[in-house]
């Protein structure tokens, strides 16, 4: 059986558009036209994804997704913003509330639905086994608890955020692609094309603040987690 999607566009014909696409692909879609409606309809039974719109009428998408991850309950509901904005400074702020993807109009209903698997794989499935903490100089990851630390004080990372820092921590010392990155910490089919790497690892950095020193650019391959602690 499908996952519970609820979908929150205001534009009715899209809304429509997309429901009829994941209710093909086997899914149980929800609509909601505001963002007062998409958080009520949260509370009364929690779904499996939110597909939000950022332009809503009345609460905007953006502070819908801020509710989400202030509540305990649905800190860790997977978020795919879905909007007319393409600046990479509207998906910035998108991914600093805690949106797991962002797609832009107009978009492939077939792109869409590759974006919501992946999302779906990924929270469906188990880490692996490995340390408990991982530690290069002031950085320190605890694995179960999800938590960093730099300089001893506490880090605020999404859960994508946690997932790329890990997955290159896990891997210190040798480049990671990104495609790679694409495949294991977003669980995208290889060949897709996106700069989301790209801006979550700026957004890591920033909020790693001196650790940032450990997340080093290869040209033209991706990334690495330095090895060394100098």
């Amino acid at each position: 059986m499908g996952s519970r999607i609820l979908v929150v566009e205001d534009e009715s014909d899209l809304a429509e558009l997309v429901a009829f696409n994941l209710k093909q692909a086997g899914h149980v879609v929800t609509t909601a036209g505001t963002g007062a409606t998409a958080l009520a309809e949260i509370r009364r039974q929690r779904p499996d994804l939110v597909v939000l719109d950022v332009m809503l009428p009345d609460i905007t998408g953006l502070e819908v997704c801020r509710r989400l991850r202030r509540d305990e309950a649905t800190a860790r509901l997977p978020v795919l913003m879905l909007t007319a904005k393409g600046e990479e400074v509207d998906r910035v702020v998108g991914f600093e509330v805690g949106a797991d993807d962002y797609v832009t109009k107009p978009f492939s209903p077939r792109e869409l639905l590759l974006r919501i698997e992946a999302i779906l794989r990924r929270m469906g499935g188990q880490d692996e086994e490995g340390p408990q903490t991982l530690s290069v100089g002031e950085l320190t990851i605890d694995v179960p608890g999800h938590r960093v630390k730099v300089e001893d004080e506490e880090i605020s990372l999404t859960a994508l955020e946690f997932r790329l820092l890990l997955d290159l921590a896990k891997r210190r010392g040798r480049v990671q692609s990104r495609n790679a990155l694409l495949e294991r910490v977003w669980g995208y089919a290889p060949g897709i094309e996106t700069r989301t790497v790209d801006t979550h690892v700026k957004r890591l950095r920033e909020k790693l603040g001196v650790a940032s020193k450990f997340i080093e650019t290869v040209r033209g391959v991706g990334y690495r987690m330095r090895s060394d602690a100098n």
